[in-house]
């Protein structure tokens, strides 16, 4: 399942959420639901930047087997592009898998709520 973005959630409608996924626990349903959720748009705009947005759109298209590789595909800064990557990890964006690193979807979702 894609990750989900949230912008301008409810503290009420985040607590639903996460009650419905672990009464689906309790059941031994499966829970796949990827959502990250950001109070407002500064926030996503912070956590998601322009850069962030074209390197896990290079890793889609070319999974990479360190950050000194992406860097040098990117012709940007280790130091950056190891930011960068670690952000995105942090957020669950990035995965380490088979000694490659890729986005974790091919998509993701956004629902910016006014």
């Amino acid at each position: 399942m894609p990750p989900k973005l949230i912008v301008g959630g409810s503290i009420e409608e985040e607590g639903k959420a996460f009650l419905d996924a672990w009464h689906k626990a309790e059941r031994d349903e499966p829970v796949q639901d990827r959502t990250l959720t950001f109070e407002s748009w500064d926030a996503i705009a912070r956590v998601l930047t322009g850069r962030r947005y074209e390197l896990l759109k290079h890793l889609r298209a070319h999974p990479s087997p360190s950050v000194s590789a992406l860097a040098r595909a990117l012709g940007r800064q280790y130091r950056r592009v190891h930011a960068d990557v670690a952000a995105l990890e942090a957020i669950g964006l990035i995965e380490r898998a088979n000694g490659l690193m890729r986005p974790v979807a091919d998509t993701i979702h956004a629902d910016i709520r006014l």
